[in-house]
């Protein structure tokens, strides 16, 4: 039999063992007392119920702090868009409260061009890609993977698309020479193709 591990399979336990010691004459001369045994566990449940409380009070004291920290920046956000439509978010007025003007929305920027692409891994029919996010740009929301036919010399052509920085191509038709390259693409267009690799599949 093993020994419990929660709190209340321990009190049972403690209880059952003061009972037995109490009222079996098979354990004469324990080495620790039924009474003994009861202090200690009257000692610990009440630990245990002081923390409880203690546990229930912080909660309290936690909820409180925060409710009234949600009060103090409401009002301060309340203060601050009236001091800035009050001086139509001139800078140095609203720098006499700690504060600044509202900042004119940045246009987003078309992304740069993906790195280091490269083949990591490739079988009958399937390769895997990968390379690195654009070092410059806008960010890139997706990945437009492109491919074309070197031993027929195609045109370039959407083989798939990614949100991460790489990719598994499946069905790609063997016997043939691919040329691959990743387009990062974001709201405001396409940016420039990375670097080209090259699969004979």
């Amino acid at each position: 039999m093993r020994f419990p591990k929660t709190e209340m399979q321990i009190r049972a336990l403690a209880q059952n063992i003061i009972s037995g010691l109490a009222n079996n004459p098979n354990f004469p001369a324990p080495p620790i007392t039924p009474e003994q045994l009861q202090a200690r566990l009257d000692t610990a449940v009440n630990s245990s119920d002081a923390q409880v409380m203690a546990q229930a009070a912080a909660k309290q004291t936690t909820d409180t702090k925060q409710a009234d920290f949600d009060t103090l920046i409401t009002d301060m956000k309340t203060v601050l868009h009236y001091a800035e439509d009050t001086v139509h978010d001139d800078d140095a007025k609203l720098s006499e409260l700690g504060w600044g003007g509202r900042s004119a929305p940045h246009a987003l920027q078309v992304p740069g061009q993906p790195r280091l692409l490269e083949v990591l891994r490739q079988g009958a029919g399937w390769l895997m890609l990968d390379w690195k996010k654009p070092a410059d740009g806008g960010a890139a929301a997706s990945y437009k993977i492109e491919r074309r036919d070197l031993t027929e010399g195609g045109t370039w052509t959407l083989a798939g698309i990614s949100i991460e920085t790489e990719v598994t191509l499946n069905d790609q038709k063997r016997g043939k020479e691919w040329e691959y390259r990743v387009i990062a693409v974001n709201k405001a267009g396409e940016g420039s193709p990375s670097n080209t690799v090259t699969a004979l599949l």
